[in-house]
């Protein structure tokens, strides 16, 4: 499985970034731009994600976006899963946003 760490991630000309935490965590605190999948709806939800182009799968840490990135990989997807998740990206003073 592909990884990237927040700092490249930071680095990327519009990359698309799923996150698939649950609402209660996006609305707290979500990297800006990132198109928010609850983990639980990916399977119901998979056609509104690009197949060619690379998808980034942040969650708060990152367990949950691994284990979304491997299925999407499984299904014809370049997934890459964001080391650290949210926790990370908040840690290295990068900027968010919160709400739905």
């Amino acid at each position: 499985m592909k990884e990237i760490t927040v700092t490249e991630l930071s680095a990327l000309a519009e990359p698309v970034v799923i996150d698939v935490r649950e609402p209660w965590e996006y609305e707290a605190a979500h990297v800006p731009g990132v198109v928010h999948i609850p983990m639980g709806e990916v399977v119901a939800r998979i056609g509104e994600i690009p197949a060619d182009v690379p998808v980034h799968v942040i969650c708060a840490a990152g367990g949950r976006s691994a284990q979304v990135a491997e299925y999407l990989a499984a299904h014809g997807h370049d997934a890459v899963n964001i080391a650290g998740g949210t926790g990370a990206w908040q840690q290295a003073g990068l900027p968010t946003e919160q709400g739905a």
